[in-house]
């Protein structure tokens, strides 16, 4: 899925252009997030905080942690398919894709969970729907909030309580009364013959304006922020010289990708000691229909760098390890390869759960390879059990409040008992 593609989902979900709006979504100047921090920095340092890392176009998972031991695999896919020999072994059965050795690094360290088998019921194959039931873990009727906006509304919380460094506000964070902050990593775009003086205007408030009105206002008024938090990213906490992780995120141009400047903008913020309990971060491109080996291979790379840099920066700080990270796609692929040397969208996949209060290993049951639903895995576990798990054990929060019917209230044993 190519960004456009991604924004076309954010600006097509209901969630996005219309409960977001109305709750005031908008940018959040990184300035005003550092001044926000509190005054006892020993408190802050101890609060968890949750990111979340959003896989955009359907991440093969059959590649990614690979069964490396089950033959069905190998015959559904066999110039896809990689042996025993090539994989990083988690055990017997079971192997990290080649690339992505920052990740097996984790895995020995017990700091990386791998829950197998992440789907929901009756599954969708369009990326804006299936999307869209993650971000508002709502799987059998639209719903106009994200589980995290949920959340935000419950708590009466501030906009930097929950911020996104994407370019458009993901439907996750946005709520009925209350909504994360927005900010691209490149700063604020306009469109042509749009100027920050005319978007000024929009954002002036009028005597006896309706509500709704007033926050959408609040809203354009938030989008001049943008600019300042970027070049204020570049000046705060800037890396030790001579540290070669710390300069591995640092923003500004280059070889980075977009990830790993998001987790930069992330781990400032962390180590500033800022309010903000949940971050939205994302990487595009999982869409692999064609010649998907080399691609994926690609795309994993840097989803590991960045990944693996970001929580061994986070491990020097006591703020830092109050971090838990989960990554998830909206779904997984078809067993079998197409004629493309690539594969279709599929239903489950898993889910990576990191961080140093994380109790490594594997979690679930691997779908069958051969007891198939029309060519697709059949889920194993149900992503509420994850996502409810994270609010209980991170956010402090009751997941059947903000998780909605259907949640069986299945607690995983995510986290170690320190």
């Amino acid at each position: 899925m190519d960004a456009l593609t991604r924004r076309r989902f954010l600006l097509a979900s209901g969630v996005a252009a219309g409960s977001a709006l109305a709750a005031g979504a908008g940018g959040i100047g990184l300035a005003e997030l550092l001044r926000s921090a509190p005054a006892d920095p020993y408190s802050a340092a101890r609060t968890k905080k949750l990111v979340l890392v959003t896989l955009y176009g359907g991440n093969d998972g059959l590649n990614t942690v690979v069964p490396h031991a089950d033959s069905a695999y190998h015959a559904a896919r066999p110039e896809l398919a990689y042996d025993s020999r090539e994989v990083l072994r988690l055990d017997d059965a079971f192997g990290l894709n080649p690339v992505m050795r920052g990740m097996k690094q984790l895995w020995d360290e017990k700091r990386l969970a791998v829950m197998l088998g992440v789907g929901y019921p009756k599954p969708d194959r369009s990326h804006f729907r299936s999307m869209d039931i993650w971000q508002t873990a709502s799987p059998l009727e639209p719903v106009s909030t994200g589980w995290v906006g949920r959340w935000l509304d419950g708590t009466n919380a501030a906009p930097e309580a929950a911020v996104s460094f994407e370019p458009v506000l993901p439907p996750v964070l946005a709520g009925a009364t209350r909504a994360g902050s927005c900010v691209g990593v490149g700063g604020l775009e306009l469109p042509p013959g749009i100027t920050a003086d005319s978007v000024a205007a929009l954002g002036r408030s009028e005597p006896g304006e309706p509500e709704a009105q007033a926050r959408a206002a609040v809203a354009y008024r938030d989008l001049l922020r943008v600019e300042r938090l970027v070049r204020g990213a570049e000046q705060q906490q800037s890396p030790t010289p001579g540290d070669g992780e710390a300069e591995t995120l640092t923003t500004g141009p280059g070889s980075r990708s977009v990830l790993e400047t998001q987790l930069a903008l992330v781990a400032r913020c962390v180590e500033a000691g800022v309010p903000t309990r949940v971050y939205s971060v994302s990487l595009d491109g999982f869409d692999t229909h064609a010649m998907e080996r080399a691609g994926h291979e690609s795309l994993l790379s840097r989803l590991d760098r960045a990944l693996s840099a970001f929580v061994a920066r986070m491990a020097r700080t006591e703020a830092g390890r109050q971090v838990t990270v989960v990554v998830y796609s909206e779904f997984g692929r078809r067993v079998r390869a197409n004629a493309s040397q690539g594969t279709d969208h599929g239903t489950a996949g898993p889910v990576f759960v990191l961080g140093p209060k994380v109790a490594g290993g594997l979690h679930g049951e691997q779908p069958s390879l051969t007891d198939l639903d029309d060519g697709d895995l059949k889920a194993t576990m149900d992503f509420r059990d994850v996502f409810g798990t994270v609010l209980a054990s991170v956010l402090g929060a009751d997941p059947e409040r903000y998780l909605g019917g259907g949640y069986r209230a299945r607690s995983l044993p995510l986290f170690a008992a320190n």
